[in-house]
């Protein structure tokens, strides 16, 4: 994409969608058009770890308890991140909030930082769909390009176009069975996530079935209508 759509006021945005809608790949793209930065729960909880924050520390306690990270440390994670120079524009946020708490503890985060979340977009996709577009992904080992069994194909068999590598791994729940399984959970954790952020009226649905280029254009244009 050329150029960059600098929003008029720091846009922040949820992205949802389940394993393999296309959030990660969506993200990038939606970071270069409009200056934004992507934030995964995952990338936050280790950067907080590995910069020793009172948050991080925190977290890495409970992270070698073998507990579960709480929704206030994250909250305290995100809050430090925020407030990083390269935030200004606003950030995407994908994994976080999970859950209808999370989103009201999010809501009065940035309402302490004089912000908001300017829309909420929901990937939408086709079960039956998914299960077949992830269990056929694999990836190049040397420098991580993704391929598909049937839509994205190396021109070579067996060798990474980008790379030359020959070297292929797929992920060891990429099968149909524990995708079925998570998009299972995905729609009863999300499904009230939808719920709110419709009532808040900030919900925007993207049809995450078409290709990478029609999504990115819909996308597009509900952020450049969002930031607008």
């Amino acid at each position: 994409m050329d150029g960059i759509d600098t929003p008029r006021t720091q846009a922040n945005l949820v992205l949802l969608g389940p394993p393999g809608a296309g959030k990660g790949t969506q993200a990038r793209m939606l970071e270069e058009k409009f200056g934004l930065v992507q934030l995964s729960t995952g990338d936050l909880l280790r950067a907080a770890v590995k910069a020793g924050t009172e948050a991080g520390l925190q977290a890495k306690a409970v992270m070698e308890a073998g507990d579960l990270v709480s929704d206030e440390i994250v909250i305290a994670i995100l809050r430090d991140r925020l407030a990083e120079p390269d935030c200004a524009n606003g950030v995407i946020l994908d994994g976080f909030p999970r859950t209808t708490v999370q989103a009201e503890a999010l809501d009065g985060l940035m309402e302490d930082m004089g912000a908001d979340i300017r829309v909420a977009i929901s990937l939408e996709v086709d079960d039956a769909a998914m299960v077949t577009r992830i269990s056929g992904r694999f990836t190049c080992a040397g420098c991580g390009e993704g391929y598909h069994d049937t839509f994205k194909t190396p021109a070579v068999d067996g060798t990474c176009d980008k790379c030359g590598g020959t070297e292929m791994t797929r992920r060891a729940d990429d099968n149909a069975e524990t995708v079925e399984s998570r998009l299972r959970a995905y729609h009863a954790q999300t499904a009230p996530l939808i719920d709110y952020y419709d009532g808040k009226g900030v919900l925007a649905r993207v049809d995450a079935m078409r290709d990478i280029d029609a999504v990115a254009q819909a996308l597009t244009a509900v952020v450049r209508e969002a930031v607008a």
